[in-house]
């Protein structure tokens, strides 16, 4: 529909549905067909009477072509292709392709596919994550970060993936412990890994929850991952005998403002430090003794205080949330005061209480005199301004773990020097291209270990020899930012243009899966936080209105042990493979999942409309749709269709009986039809309306347009005939079925030349409700009924038209009300709620 609306419509990566189209008719030429050849209106001018399956298809053949070409740009509608990652590579590898020109062919297919459903897509916008003039900026976000001190390695307890050979990210474990791709029980590994400190940014995340509207529950799902953020990390420089080791800890605490009071930091029995490959492991294991606190030779340097603790190893299997190192403060905790005398530590007390139940700060330097609430805001903030700790952030928060041991992902931008360690490639020689191999496993280490010409450079610092980091990225760092490349998408100098950033962004609608409540989502903010710092864009948060969308799911089949997906004709309907048990579910369509359904044997057996108005009709948007199951919807969608093409043929037929339209020649009561006509397409108006721009209800939205459909089908000829409000209510119907239904709607518009106001459906303007709908009466028309049988109306003021003793007061002092009412016992009268109608029960 033509407006005015210059701003972003976003869909994920891969995934979209569209209903903001337009387009133009181009006029044919009519030519003779034989009798009987299946006419369309469009084509020779002749209307077929029946909407049938040959019509259906003819009209979305004729029509197909045309919407897509007229395309216009009035809301930007990108698409793109979240291409990278272990789906692509699993499903190459098992074909024995390239992953590259797996993942091509697979987009043309997808894209044909979207095509022929009639979405209507910016392709000129198109993005590609594993393309390199992509993934490219991808680089380059992440040296951003790597300077900004928020992409760092370390050894760390990795979930594993024993099946896709992987490391998961928390959010990518089940509730149940296994992966969310391959359904494998995930097992812990320790490896030098990368992350993302996504927790320095923990607070501002959840902060800014508040000033955005309602996101159907993924608010409370993204503050509950988040947590809450009531404490933070300082950075501790750790020495053995008062030798620095190079080895720096963070350790968290839950009363910063008492970080003076110090007595010991602790950490857990499972820590890396005592299984990886650090210089401090044997002087911890020296020390270690299982099922006991134990004191080490190893000190700890808080960079914030200047103070030097000692380590201990805790006797706990966990503390709180997901910590594994903490900060013990006597003056704080109970259990911090026990451990501490049981070592014979020394600290310094920092509280003073004073009678008035209030407490300020002591022995602790600048901050000495403050209140506590003041010295935590005080304390914190310069933790941060001297890049030692001071973010806010909770206890079960963990950073955003990226790497990955697989092929087909971002190169992460990284060399490893002897003598420089850890340095990002420059800016200017990005990108760092993947290599390409003879041959993939999806097993063991990184396949990008066995390129050795690639692995073997020099260190952009010093000029010596290094290495390439072999790890690749998890690909939801490709699809953190992809909405900022949808705006500038053949930029050749930056990711994107600050102008067009700041005009464009932040995305209006958002549409996604809540799958990505707590991932993708998370990730997005994130980033878009990140860049605003940076100075790269004016905004922090990157999506205002969020429509969840839920899935289609299909029949999926698994092994109850292992978790691991099984093809249909793998089965034997026995509940068994290789004497294996199955389990059956319905899951979200995957091809790792082997439960993917081809849209377009789907289109060819029911049509364009019919597959878009089922999916939108089965069941609200945020809802799942189980397919084969949930097919009750199908039935009535094609009635629908049908009902409607009716329609402009019985306006067509009422309108070719020879008379002029002539509203004088009804009476009163097809006057009082046209009334109602009138009035439920002003009411359609409204609440579809609604329906498309604040809740998206498109199911209630179609079931309104069903609505007015009976309204207009139950219209007597002559209404139909001589009424300018059934001909309006028509072209209303018309024009709102039209985002949801194109090619029908667009040949129902071009066969009935009275609905043909200045071009062709998609041309028009979005009805909106007539002033007079919106009036507010002085008096109500109300329908009198006496035992359930209709007697006549009454007029009754509007203010008064709810107050049940008031009404029967007027209406037994009408005229009507002595006439049928003055000589009866009146037993009870019901004032309708909803309608203008009141009903006496009285005795015969």
């Amino acid at each position: 529909m033509q407006g005015s609306v210059q701003r972003l419509t976003l869909y994920p990566l891969g995934a979209a549905w569209s209903v903001r189209i337009r387009a133009s008719v181009l006029r044919p030429v009519p030519r003779l067909l034989s009798p009987s050849t299946r006419t369309l209106f469009s084509e020779t001018g002749v209307w077929e009477k029946d909407y049938r399956t040959e019509t259906r298809l003819k009209v979305e053949e004729w029509w197909h072509p045309r919407i897509m070409a007229q395309w216009k740009k009035d809301v930007l509608n990108p698409m793109g292709w979240d291409a990278f990652g272990l789906p692509a590579e699993n499903a190459a590898i098992e074909r024995g392709l390239d992953p590259e020109e797996w993942t091509k062919s697979n987009i043309e297919s997808m894209r044909e596919q979207l095509d022929s459903l009639g979405l209507c897509f910016n392709w000129d916008r198109e993005v590609t994550t594993c393309q390199p003039d992509y993934y490219r900026w991808t680089q380059y976000l992440f040296i951003k970060l790597f300077e900004a001190g928020l992409a760092y390695q370390k050894e760390a307890v990795v979930n594993w993936d024993p099946i896709d050979q992987t490391v998961l990210a928390d959010e990518q474990v089940d509730e149940n412990g296994r992966s969310w791709r391959s359904g494998a029980l995930v097992e812990q590994k320790l490896l030098t890994q990368w992350f993302i400190k996504t927790t320095n940014y923990a607070k501002p995340l959840l902060d800014a929850l508040a000033d955005l509207p309602e996101w159907y529950g993924v608010k409370a799902m993204q503050a509950n991952w988040i947590g809450e953020c009531t404490g933070c990390y300082f950075d501790f420089k750790l020495k053995v005998n008062g030798e620095e080791t190079g080895e720096v800890l963070s350790a968290y605490s839950f009363c910063p403002e008492m970080v003076f009071g110090a007595a010991y930091l602790a950490i857990l029995p499972s820590h890396r430090l005592l299984h990886g490959s650090s210089s401090v492991r044997p002087a911890l294991e020296k020390a270690f003794h299982p099922g006991r606190d134990c004191l080490t030779e190893i000190s700890a340097l808080n960079l914030f205080t200047g103070h030097e603790v000692p380590l201990v190893i805790s006797h706990k299997d966990g503390f709180d949330g997901y910590l594994d190192t903490v900060i013990g403060i006597p003056d704080y905790s109970e259990e911090d005061l026990v451990v501490a005398k049981a070592m014979n530590l020394r600290w310094t007390t920092v509280l003073n209480n004073h009678e008035d139940g209030t407490q300020t700060l002591i022995n602790s330097e600048e901050f000495s005199g403050l209140t506590r609430e003041k010295a935590f805001d005080s304390i914190t903030q310069k933790a941060r301004e001297q890049k030692v700790g001071g973010h806010l952030t909770s206890d079960k928060l963990r950073d955003w773990l990226i790497s990955r041991q697989r092929y087909w992902g971002t190169p992460i931008p990284v060399v490893h020097c002897e003598s420089c360690g850890p340095v990002a490639v420059p800016k200017e020689e990005l990108p760092v291209t993947l290599p390409k191999l003879p041959s993939l496993t999806g097993k063991g280490a990184s396949p990008l270990e066995a390129a050795h010409d690639w692995v073997n450079c020099k260190c952009p610092r010093c000029k010596g020899p290094a290495r390439r980091e072999t790890d690749t990225m998890d690909t939801f760092v490709d699809s953190a930012w992809y909405y900022f490349r949808y705006i500038d998408p053949h930029n050749p100098d930056r990711p994107f243009e600050r102008h067009l950033a700041d005009h464009w962004l932040p995305v209006d609608v958002y549409i996604g899966g809540k799958e990505h409540a707590v991932m993708h989502l998370y990730y997005a903010r994130f980033l878009c936080h990140f860049c605003k710092d940076q100075g790269l864009v004016a905004h922090r948060e990157p999506f205002q209105k969020l429509l969840v969308q839920g899935l289609i799911k299909g029949q999926t089949f698994k092994l109850a042990d292992s978790g691991q997906y099984l093809k249909r004709e793998e089965i034997d309907f026995s509940g068994t493979y290789l004497n294996l048990p199955v389990v059956l579910t319905w899951e979200k369509m995957s091809k790792s999942k082997h439960n993917g359904l081809d849209p377009q044997e789907v289109i060819r057996q029911y049509g364009v409309d019919t597959v878009r108005l089922y999916i939108l009709y089965a069941a609200p948007p945020e809802q799942d749709i189980l397919w084969n199951v949930k097919t009750d919807a199908l039935p009535g969608v094609l009635r629908w269709q049908s009902r409607l093409w009716q329609l402009v043929t019985k306006l067509r037929a009422a309108r070719q009986l020879g008379d002029m339209t002539t509203p004088s020649l009804l009476k009163k009561k097809e006057l009082a039809e046209t009334r109602k006509i009138w009035e439920n397409k002003n009411y359609a108006i409204q609440e579809v309306t609604s329906h498309f721009t604040e809740n998206f209800l498109f199911n209630a939205a179609i079931s309104r347009l069903m609505g007015l459909t009976n309204t207009l089908t139950s219209a007597t000829v002559k209404v139909v005939q001589h009424s300018v409000e059934f001909e309006e209510a028509l072209a209303v119907l018309v024009m709102m079925t039209a985002p949801m239904a194109p090619h029908l709607a667009s040949e129902l518009w071009a066969g009935c030349p009275l609905l043909k106001q200045g071009g062709d459906v998609m041309q028009q303007s979005w009805p909106t409700v007539d002033p007079a709908y919106l009036e507010v009466p002085d008096f109500v028309e109300l329908s009198v009924l006496i035992n359930n049988k209709a007697c006549g109306t009454v007029t009754v003021p509007l203010q008064v038209s709810k107050d049940t003793a008031r009404v029967q007061q007027l209406i037994l002092e009408s005229p009507l009300g002595q006439k049928l009412l003055s000589k009866r016992s009146i037993k009870r009268a019901i004032l309708s709620p909803r309608t203008s109608l009141i009903n006496f029960l009285t005795d015969e």
